[in-house]
């Protein structure tokens, strides 16, 4: 069984730290960057620890 943990929420089902059975991922913590010299939106900050699901 998958352990989701309750302090990342996230709804990305492509990828495979996803926790099938909830709405959060699987990982301990998580790396959040940026695409942006000088980010000022949240479009422009990426959740680095995505993993495409094969």
């Amino acid at each position: 069984m998958e352990k989701a943990n309750k302090s990342i929420r996230c709804t990305v089902t492509s990828c495979t730290n996803h926790c099938d059975c909830e709405n959060y991922c699987k990982l301990d913590s998580i790396q959040v960057g940026t695409h942006e010299c000088n980010p000022m939106m949240d479009q422009c900050t990426d959740c680095q620890s995505f993993v495409k699901k094969n």
